[in-house]
């Protein structure tokens, strides 16, 4: 029986996945670097960093973090400007509270997940989050959901992941817990034929999580 849920958080409880790549092809753009969405889609499969090509191209380490730090200012301004609510979330959370102990695992940086969650109840429904600084290993390394495991005192057996993309479900993989992706437009092309199970909305996970027996 499954007693823990692991959330990841861009794309599955937030719509933002969109945002944080046209910051990016903007800010590199500014540099004189095309990023291709389809590029941009396998090398976050990957966990390649988008910014691989700027030191490909021969910038300087000190002109890519002036990029990076454009690229951080036009997404803060999308989360602040743009819609990025997933519709059925927090209906959907009320209803797994009452069943299983959630948390969240996500790349973002403590900056821009706070920003994403000041006026938002997601958190109110986690026992905690784990963000970027809280591990050495990104995605779709294993360590983030063996992090979680831990913090939850769990076994991976007793665990769901909860994931949009290859790369977290590659995450889920490694580190043997079964994962649920949930349909996302923006990583709709990637492979996620590995899942446990597959959603088309947040809405049916309560269902999906129940109709798994280990």
């Amino acid at each position: 029986m499954k007693k823990y849920i692991l959330f990841d958080h861009d794309g599955v409880l937030v719509e933002t996945e969109n945002w944080y790549y046209l910051a990016n092809k903007r800010a590199l753009a500014s540099l004189g670097i095309d990023l291709p969405r389809d590029a941009y889609l396998a090398d976050m499969a990957n966990g390649v960093s988008a910014w691989e090509a700027a030191r490909v191209s021969g910038l300087s380490e000190s002109e890519i973090e002036r990029g990076r730090e454009l690229r951080n200012r036009y997404y803060q301004e999308y989360l602040i400007t743009e819609d990025i609510e997933i519709e059925g979330v927090l209906e959907t959370l009320d209803v797994l509270a009452g069943e299983y102990r959630m948390g969240i695992v996500t790349t973002s940086k403590p900056p821009d997940f706070a920003l994403i969650h000041e006026r938002r109840s997601i958190l109110d429904h986690m026992v905690f989050c784990l963000a970027r600084e809280d591990y050495e290993r990104a995605k779709p390394h294993p360590e983030p959901y063996l992090r979680g495991l831990q913090r939850f005192g769990a076994t991976a057996a007793e665990t769901v992941v909860v994931e949009d993309s290859a790369r977290g479900l590659k995450s889920a993989i490694a580190a043997g817990i079964d994962c649920i992706v949930v349909a996302n437009e923006f990583t709709v092309a990637q492979d996620l034929s590995k899942a446990t199970a597959r959603v088309a909305t947040f809405r049916e996970l309560p269902s999906a999580v129940r109709g798994l027996t280990s």
